[in-house]
């Protein structure tokens, strides 16, 4: 059987079979729909919003995308409801929503800038770890998505794949890249050696 966790775009891709928490718990036989729904978002609504607060820079911003995710589920939970991992198409509709937020908060700073209110913009809200997340940020965009799907998220790397669209390879491509860009941005923040490699 084929695992129905996004699209049908990405449905040529091979399913996962796993048997850990998340994947039964994603499964909801015998659950009403509303039901299956509301434990969905109980379960998952904190991990999708550190998730996009990780991508998007903003805790604000993140709290809205992952509730638009969860109205887009809702809208249409009779087709995603039967998915084998609802989750991951929940990851992928934040995933792809942070980043466009992204963009538009770039495309928002440029015309304010052209315009001449610069002056006026909102200030961002003082966040932990300020550094790390701007280091974040500045990674290639799929290393980021990769990096904190897998870190923060606490996704496998075949979940990770799937939500990203690419090989596991690929993934652990990113994933490498992305923390030797970090331990070279963050110095400070990399383990220190004991020996000479």
């Amino acid at each position: 059987m084929r695992a129905r966790v996004m699209d049908r775009a990405t449905e040529e891709r091979p399913p996962i079979h796993r048997h850990d928490d998340r994947h039964q718990r994603d499964r909801h036989e015998g659950t009403s729909a509303k039901g299956a729904l509301d434990e969905l978002y109980r379960r998952e609504y904190r991990p999708l919003v550190a998730l996009a607060y990780g991508l998007s820079g903003s805790r604000g911003a993140a709290e809205e995308i992952v509730q638009d995710a969860f109205l887009a589920a809702h809208r249409r939970w009779q087709s995603i409801g039967t998915y084998d991992m609802p989750s991951m198409w929940l990851r992928r509709v934040v995933v792809n929503r942070s980043v466009s937020a992204v963009r538009r908060r770039l495309a928002e700073a440029k015309a304010l800038t052209r315009v001449g209110s610069w002056a006026n913009r909102p200030d961002l809200l003082p966040e932990q770890h300020d550094e790390l997340w701007r280091a974040v940020r500045r990674l290639p965009p799929q290393q980021a998505k990769a990096l904190l799907l897998r870190y923060v998220d606490d996704c496998t790397v075949a979940e990770t794949a799937l939500v990203l669209g690419c090989s596991e390879g690929t993934v652990k491509t990113h994933l490498h890249r992305a923390r030797r860009s970090l331990a070279g941005a963050l110095p400070h923040h990399a383990p220190r050696r004991t020996h000479d490699d």
